[in-house]
């Protein structure tokens, strides 16, 4: 087991120390007015760690610090982990972007479209067109998720107990088919809506490979990058060091709630948000896709495909806003486009924070994030345990103070 480590000052790095401390300063004030357990930010540029701040708990009842070496829950961060495993394949010739879902999951042969009404009066049509591999990795396939509560075919997915994408006791096979049995929002590939398209295409890593998906990240992902604590479940000697999740309740204070079912191979390989990883793991993971592909000689993807899947790949080029369903119609999502599995930053004169032209990644669900700025040379990991019920977010001023600290 190995901890992230700094390995620069900051001015060094081209960093601003004190809008740094300004950073850890507000940080630091979410954690002590009780919207935060604790933290863990990593800075870096031109692949060196210049900034390394923990504070807080990572079990606030048992008195347990965050450390470098702390585990996390990183949910939706696990996607772009699934598109490196269906970007391996494709590069080896058994897969491609253009293939129809169905050539390698049948149950999807006959897709049906919303059309109009609810519940029992919801009424459907067959699709004029094939969801394809890469309508999943830019989720343009019509899928959805349960807890939207904004569709009525998100009442479906509630309605065949998948609002929380899977029904218990079932597997990815089983649960990617009860999604097929589901009809689609609208026409595979007509809008943008975030959705279970990862478990999909991470049910097809299995088909094509021959290998269940835990086996495959081990093998062609993390081992070969050294993400040594990284995975789907946590053994007995790294119990210790996960982090406890929490919720936020309604007055806005958290407290702990039930996290992924981690300790023991999980039946459920989830490819959208099964994952758990240390600071240093992710952070080798962002800096193979800072690097185009390759670190420490360990080279997985060409720099071609992570240029393709860093890049906006929805059609005409427009941001999420404007091709999202109702849903993702927010402010947040100006100026950002989609790759095959993050965020894209198109045009940062409108977008919501200051970013950098083309600046990628994405999010998890306990209010994890990463991103790397390419113009900047810089690789960003923020990581926490709190699962939001209220549109409280850190990320704007996490964002604008990272930014402002550049200074070179």
């Amino acid at each position: 087991m190995e901890r992230l480590r700094r390995q620069s000052e900051p001015r060094e790095a081209g960093l601003d120390p004190k809008t740094l401390a300004r950073l850890d300063e507000y940080l630091g004030r979410q954690v002590d007015d009780g919207r935060l357990p604790g933290y863990l930010l990593s800075v870096a540029r031109h692949g060196r760690v210049a900034h390394l701040t923990t504070y807080g708990r990572r079990d606030v009842d048992a008195g347990l610090p965050v450390e470098t070496d702390t585990l996390w829950r990183i949910y939706s961060m696990t996607k772009p982990v699934t598109s490196v495993a269906a970007l391996i394949l494709v590069e080896e010739g058994r897969l491609s972007l253009s293939d129809p879902v169905s050539r390698h999951l049948p149950e999807f042969a006959e897709p049906r479209v919303y059309e109009s009404g609810e519940g029992a009066g919801l009424r459907t049509r067959p699709a004029r067109r094939p969801i394809l591999v890469r309508h999943l990795m830019t989720h343009t396939a019509g899928l959805t998720f349960g807890f939207y509560y904004d569709h009525p075919v998100d009442a479906l997915y509630r309605d065949a107990g998948l609002e929380h994408s899977v029904r218990p006791g079932a597997d990815l096979a089983r649960t990617c088919a009860e999604y097929a049995r589901l009809p689609l929002q609208f026409e595979p590939g007509a809008q943008w809506n975030y959705s279970v398209a990862s478990n999909v295409l991470g049910r097809i890593v299995e088909v094509v490979s021959g290998q269940d998906l835990d086996v495959f990240f081990a093998e062609r992902i993390l081992g070969p990058l050294g993400m040594t604590d990284a995975g789907f479940q946590v053994s007995p000697e790294q119990a210790g060091r996960l982090a406890q999740l929490y919720g936020e309740q309604e007055d806005g204070s958290i407290a702990t709630v039930p996290g992924l079912p981690l300790h023991g191979r999980p039946r459920f390989l989830s490819g959208s948000g099964g994952m758990v990883a240390t600071a240093r793991d992710y952070h080798r993971f962002a800096e193979f896709l800072r690097r185009r592909g390759e670190l420490d000689g360990v080279r997985l993807l060409t720099a071609e495909s992570v240029d393709m899947m860093t890049s906006n790949q929805l059609p005409g080029g427009v941001d999420i806003h404007t091709y999202g369903s109702r849903f993702h119609q927010q402010p947040g999502n100006v100026g950002v486009g989609f790759g095959l599995g993050v965020s894209v930053v198109i045009d940062p004169e409108v977008t919501e924070t200051p970013s950098s032209l083309g600046t990628f990644g994405w999010t998890g669900a306990a209010t994890t994030v990463f991103w790397v700025d390419p113009r900047r040379d810089l690789t960003v990991q923020f990581m926490t345990q709190v699962r939001r019920r209220s549109s409280f977010s850190v990320y704007p001023d996490l964002k604008r103070l990272v930014h402002e600290a550049v200074v070179d």
